[in-house]
C-alpha cells in the first residue's frame, strides 16, 4: 500500500495563527516566494532555524504585552 504524501502547498484560507506567524516571518526574511513556489521543505536548516527563532521571540514579546509587562520599567 503506498504511503500518502502530505501536500506541501499553502492553504491561506485555513492557516492557524502559528502558521500565519511563520509565513509572515518567512516573508520578512525574503523567503515568502520560495515557500509559495517550492514549499517549506525547500528551506535550508539555517533558514528554518532563523524562522523558528524569530517565531519564539515574537511569541514571547506578545505574551509579555498580554500580561502587561510592556517595555515600561519602574525605578
Amino acid at each position: 500500500m503506498p504511503k500518502t504524501k502530505k501536500k506541501d502547498h499553502l492553504d491561506f484560507q485555513n492557516m492557524t495563527p502559528q502558521e500565519q506567524l511563520k509565513f509572515e516571518i518567512a516573508q520578512e526574511l525574503g523567503l515568502g516566494d520560495q515557500v509559495i513556489e517550492k514549499g517549506w521543505r525547500s528551506l535550508t536548516a539555517k533558514e528554518s532555524g532563523k524562522i523558528g527563532g524569530l517565531m519564539t521571540k515574537r511569541k514571547r514579546e506578545l505574551k509579555q504585552q498580554a500580561m502587561g509587562e510592556g517595555t515600561e520599567e519602574i525605578h
